[in-house]
């Protein structure tokens, strides 16, 4: 597995890479991934990598070849170019030493890393399969990154190169496939392999959760969770919380706008900005909140699924979806029937929807429910990774 991103990530994609190599080795394989030192969601290295140029360590039976790359603090698309090249450059110059692989899968984005998985794969004449998280060559104009529209061009380039190089390609959402075919690839040579949930329910009280964060059980509590990039759009939850000072807003995480968004929310007494809860946390925080946010900006359509939502729906809160009708976040929510949807930069629809749901219990419950008996029937971890065997299985032609 080519993947920029990798435990101990816990956020993005990196979960999502961790589980299918750990899959592999579970059941008997020997499994190498050539990735990145970890950054994300905070883009800054992980302390405990501070100084590593390179690094090969064995984690719950995988083998981790990491190598360097550049962590732009700020996201700009030089920056991000910059990025690439590095992830790019460093895999070239130092590849990992693996044997002669039966297949190479990558995550997408980076882009960097599906060109390496696609070079490996031809350097041993095997099949290479890469799955697409993320459009960058759509991200590139759809999120509001600096310098953006000059930089989608180039990226949907890039994409193109490694998408046509493949035996199969997989995408996470049906929204994809069309924007896939554009560049080349065959209609009969994708597959849709969508996330799963890779968060357990929580069986901790909520009550218990609410009083260790400091929330009153009278309070009602918005939580958005995950990274503050250009993307999110998070400046729709700071308005929100003007308007609302009855309502506390929470978001938790790491990203590239946290900073911002802190100054923004400057005496906003009803907004609090936190770190990212630990793991082992995690799904009771999210299990305590009274609806969770996802945001994104109105322009961001057909480039990207937020990975959030899979851990939401486990949660068994109600989602309320700030984000544009037509694409494939409005599309995931709409098939659980665990949120509901709202215009996407309008903080008035915003906490009209909250004040709703706030005020009928039994609805929030009701949405709340429809979350974990998704993901059950759709979203398991065992679902997710037999796609993914599937897939694999298919490009060997067996």
């Amino acid at each position: 597995m080519v993947s920029t991103n990798y435990a101990p990530e816990h956020a993005g994609i990196g979960p999502y890479a961790t589980q299918i190599a750990e899959h592999w080795a579970a059941g008997g394989h020997e499994t190498h991934v050539l990735t990145g030192m970890p950054h994300y969601p905070a883009w800054r290295i992980d302390p405990s990598y501070a100084g590593v140029w390179r690094r090969t360590e064995l984690r719950a039976g995988v083998r981790v070849h990491r190598r360097r790359h550049t962590v732009p603090p700020r996201q700009t698309a030089v920056s991000r170019a910059l990025f690439e090249a590095s992830v790019l450059a460093h895999g070239l110059l130092s590849p990992p030493r693996t044997g002669r692989p039966d297949a190479v899968l990558a995550q997408l984005p980076s882009l960097a890393g599906g060109v390496l998985g696609a070079r490996l794969a031809a350097r041993h004449r095997v099949p290479y399969i890469p799955v697409v998280q993320d459009l960058m060559g759509a991200a590139a104009v759809q999120s509001g990154i600096r310098g953006g529209s000059r930089a989608a061009a180039l990226a949907e380039r890039a994409e193109a190169y490694v998408l046509r190089r493949a035996t199969l390609v997989g995408v996470i959402h049906e929204t994809f496939v069309a924007r896939v075919t554009a560049m080349g690839v065959a209609p009969g040579r994708i597959r849709v392999v969508p996330n799963w949930s890779h968060v357990r329910s929580s069986d901790e009280p909520r009550e218990r959760t609410r009083a260790r964060l400091g929330w009153s059980p009278e309070q009602t509590v918005v939580l958005h969770s995950g990274n503050m990039g250009l993307k999110q759009g998070l400046e729709v939850l700071v308005e929100a919380a003007r308007r609302a000072p009855e309502v506390r807003f929470v978001l938790m995480g790491e990203g590239s706008r946290r900073a911002a968004l802190a100054r923004l929310a400057a005496g906003v007494g009803n907004v609090d900005i936190l770190p990212p809860a630990a793991d082992d946390e995690f799904p009771a925080v999210l299990a305590a909140a009274d609806a969770l946010a996802v945001t994104q900006r109105a322009s961001v359509l057909d480039m990207s699924v937020p990975s959030k939502l899979t851990s939401y729906f486990a949660a068994g809160r109600p989602v309320v979806a700030a984000v544009a009708a037509e694409g494939g976040a409005a599309r995931e929510v709409e098939r659980s029937g665990a949120g509901v949807l709202v215009a996407p930069e309008d903080p008035e629809s915003l906490v009209a929807a909250v004040r709703k749901l706030a005020g009928d219990p039994a609805l929030a419950d009701a949405l709340g429910a429809e979350g974990p008996r998704h993901v059950a029937a759709h979203l398991s971890q065992e679902a997710g990774l037999a796609r993914i065997d599937a897939l694999i299985d298919e490009a060997l032609g067996g």
